[in-house]
């Protein structure tokens, strides 16, 4: 298991609202599935949603009572089930506003504990996948060239199979919620090798994020609107009853273009979640790390509103896989946020990333039982050729501030062909300028990412400029309206367009 940073750095970790699940008395499999189908906007896979609502609460119920995360239960031993943005019922099971810590540390616990057959390698970046294509034979996945952070070596690891899980990519714009390691690598590398893509263009911004100069982009979970939160302008209205009938519950696509409207109408610099009027023993009961991290910054939640903003924050499109996680390449599979399964469509229900990340992280690891080794007999090490070390490092740091800048500017909430025009044109400069430096210059993190990260803006663009339509999160002022002929997924792969 390779982590480029610590193992405990990943999106999972920044998880606060929960799984969704259809857990409880006043629910149904069937709620639960026209709840995600009306959210994305006529482009889910139904067998992908029936799949998902099927069989995640197994899962959830395996993570409880075998894995031992302990979900919030009610006073009668029953999951405590909240409510966020676009569902009709409670059906996210949590734990307070830290379920994906309590997740992923608990399945880390148990990993460690099979440390006698699992290989842990934190700081450890993957480069490039390894594919039988290079030595002549069809196009198989083998292993990966894995650069170590510490000691600066790529080595060389064979595998049977290769399992992207490298979640999202929020750092491919300027303002996110996501940590510094979502450059979407995975993405990047999978469409290196011929694995094709889907649906990029749809990235969803979450509406609330913390708006604080030493917040560092704090999420601001969407469970605090599933509890009565009211969002308002800076004079107190409240906005939401005007863009919605399901108001502040609205889906994340809306609240965001929502607030993104009052925000450019009234030149504030953001707006305020009100949950001054809920109980304060609850708030903090239920919020605890939300509270207190409000607090630090001087916010009492309690009395105060929140102020937040928009932020890019989940990738629906990804890595094209089919019901087991396998790619189009052989031996290449992909979960998690780095995959695109057709749960999502064209906007995400709240809290179905993680549901989705347990039902085909399961599927990719029963099948992946049945891979047959295809590698060649000597694999080449790595080679670095005339590289030298940098010493300009500037031109990474500058190189990646403009791509973010340029994304968040032209191929943000709000787009228009213009925009997404010149966006294309100036990151295929980019593009050819980091292509001359990558092989000139020995690889550093930095570098890494910065390739990877320029692909896949690259791909974002290219997939928003084909899609002239307004639908779920992908919202073009020059078409604002569905086009039925374009009711159908987006898919890119090396050879079908401009991005190379």
């Amino acid at each position: 298991m390779v982590s480029k940073r610590d193992l405990t750095d990943n999106n999972t970790q920044h998880a606060q609202g929960g799984v969704a699940g259809v857990l409880g008395k006043n629910d149904s499999p069937e709620q639960h599935l026209e709840d995600t189908l009306r959210v994305g906007d006529g482009l889910c896979s139904r067998e992908a949603v029936e799949r998902c609502v099927r069989e995640g609460p197994g899962h959830i119920l395996y993570l409880a009572n075998q894995i031992g995360v302990a979900f919030d239960r009610d006073a009668n031993g029953d999951f405590s089930l909240g409510r966020e943005g676009g569902h009709t019922a409670r059906r996210i099971v949590h734990v307070r506003d830290m379920t994906g810590a309590a997740i992923h540390n608990a399945l880390l616990e148990t990993v460690r504990t099979h440390s006698d057959s699992i290989t842990l390698l934190p700081n450890h970046m993957a480069v490039d996948l390894l594919t039988t294509a290079k030595y002549g034979g069809p196009n198989a996945v083998f292993g990966a060239y894995v650069f170590d952070q510490t000691t600066g070596e790529v080595k060389t690891v064979a595998a049977r199979a290769v399992v992207v899980a490298t979640g999202g990519a929020g750092k491919v714009y300027l303002y996110t919620s996501n940590p510094d390691v979502a450059t979407g690598d995975g993405v990047a590398m999978a469409y290196r090798v011929g694995a094709r893509v889907s649906n990029m263009e749809f990235f969803q911004f979450h509406p609330t994020i913390l708006y604080h100069p030493a917040a560092k982009s704090f999420l601001i979970s969407e469970a605090l609107r599933g509890e009565g939160g009211i969002l308002r302008l800076r004079d107190g209205a409240a906005f939401m009853g005007r863009y919605h009938p399901m108001k502040d519950l609205a889906s994340r696509d809306v609240v965001a273009r929502a607030i993104d409207a009052e925000l450019k109408r009234t030149g504030d610099e953001h707006v305020l979640l009100d949950m001054t009027h809920l109980p304060c023993d609850f708030l903090v009961e239920r919020f605890p790390n939300i509270h207190r991290r409000c607090l630090e910054l001087g916010i009492d939640m309690r009395t105060t509103p929140i102020p937040v903003v928009p932020a890019a924050h989940y990738s629906c499109g990804g890595i094209m896989v089919d019901g087991n996680g396998r790619t189009n390449v052989r031996n290449l599979y992909a979960i998690g946020e780095a995959s695109m399964t057709g749960l999502h469509g064209a906007c995400r229900l709240a809290s179905n990333s993680l549901l989705e990340a347990l039902v085909y992280a399961a599927r990719a690891a029963e099948d992946v039982r049945d891979v047959k080794v295809n590698r060649p007999l000597e694999v080449a090490p790595w080679y670095a050729g005339d590289a030298t070390q940098t010493d300009e490092a500037v031109v990474i740091s500058h190189t990646w501030d403009e791509i973010r800048r340029l994304m968040w500017n032209y191929v943000g909430i709000v787009r228009s062909d213009k925009r997404l025009e010149r966006a294309a044109r100036r990151l295929q400069m980019i593009r050819e300028e980091i292509r001359e430096y990558y092989w000139n210059f020995q690889v550093t993190g930095d570098l890494l990412e910065l390739r990877n990260i320029a692909l896949v803006a690259d791909l974002i663009i290219h997939s928003a400029r084909r899609r002239q339509e307004s639908r779920g999160l992908h919202f073009n002022l020059d078409h604002p309206d569905h086009d039925q002929r374009l009711a159908r997924d987006t898919v890119l792969g090396r050879g079908d367009g401009p991005v190379v």
